[in-house]
């Protein structure tokens, strides 16, 4: 699909989760690291995490390895369903918050995992950032409105100080660029009855992960849905679905969300116009039932689906 979208970029393929485990005994091998180092750039397929002691998330080593603090979910209409247009971008904070991994159980008596405790950690420097990241988004791509979901009429210490940050913030740009905030669960409910109130949201980590995935279920579901992790010199592409080790194989998967996973790096790469040529041959394509797969109710395989994108590039 790159080449057909007429740009030239010489690729590295590296081998990381199960596939790299089984290959060389580790599921993140030095040289990925070592190779989006040098890049700066990434195009990620879904990873599997091992199951067992020892392993956490891949997707998350890599996001804390390279500070990757942004992470961008677009969802836009392409096929028409219940809703008809929606255009939405989510912005989660991608290293603080519950994702940390700061937990452990507590002993009582004998009993050694009597209770088990999570420390959700909120630092003004994260939030400060994203925040800001949100806003300058917002500016460059000129959105109307910034809102920002939080749950600090509980959470008052840790979302708490998200929520003064982001107000703070939201000051500097009050007049060019609207800003609310509201508390995660209304933002759940309005979402599903009315999308087009919202533009761009900024959320934590953990908050940003769910709605992520409602936002995707708004556009078809998570075969449609791409992402961006970004910060200092290095940015990560990938769907926002994860591994499918049961299909894995069958060419049955929907391939949408990877294909404009890679338009967001030919944006990211200075290569708009290619991009927008990316997203307009994925939409005449799923529009004109010329292909359509499994998971949309239609029998094209992953390969026939991905021809079809080319085709229409061509």
């Amino acid at each position: 699909m790159l080449a057909a979208a007429g740009v030239e970029l010489a690729l590295d393929e590296q081998l990381a989760g199960v596939a790299a485990l089984e290959a060389v005994g580790e599921p993140l091998p030095a040289a990925v690291l070592a190779s989006i180092r040098r890049t700066g750039v990434a195009l990620k397929g879904p990873l599997t995490t091992p199951s067992g002691a020892g392993f956490r998330s891949i997707n998350v080593a890599l996001r804390q390895e390279f500070d990757l603090y942004a992470n961008v979910r677009p969802a836009r209409t392409i096929l028409p369903g219940r809703y008809a247009d929606v255009d939405l971008v989510l912005v989660r904070e991608n290293t603080e918050g519950l994702y940390v991994g700061v937990e452990h159980y507590i002993g009582v008596g004998g009993d050694r995992k009597a209770a088990a405790e999570s420390v959700m950690i909120v630092t003004r420097h994260g939030s400060e950032r994203i925040v800001r990241f949100a806003f300058e988004y917002a500016r460059r791509e000129r959105r109307r409105k910034v809102t920002l979901v939080h749950k600090a009429n509980i959470l008052k210490v840790t979302q708490g100080l998200f929520l003064d940050v982001g107000r703070e913030i939201a000051r500097e740009y009050e007049g060019e660029i609207a800003f609310e905030d509201r508390i995660i669960d209304a933002t759940a409910m309005q979402l599903v009855l009315d999308p087009g109130r919202f533009d761009v949201l900024v959320t934590e980590n953990m908050f940003g992960d769910i709605l992520s995935d409602e936002i995707a279920g708004l556009v078809g579901g998570l075969g449609f849905a791409p992402a961006a992790n970004l910060g200092q010199g290095v940015a990560i592409f990938e769907a926002v679905h994860g591994a499918a080790p049961d299909i894995a194989g069958q060419g049955v998967a929907n391939p949408t969300a990877l294909i404009l996973a890679g338009a967001l790096m030919l944006d990211h790469l200075g290569e708009g116009a290619a991009a927008g040529r990316v997203r307009r041959a994925v939409e005449q394509v799923w529009r004109s039932g010329r292909a359509r797969t499994r998971d949309a109710g239609g029998k094209s395989t992953t390969t026939e689906f991905t021809d079809a994108v080319c085709v229409a590039l061509g």
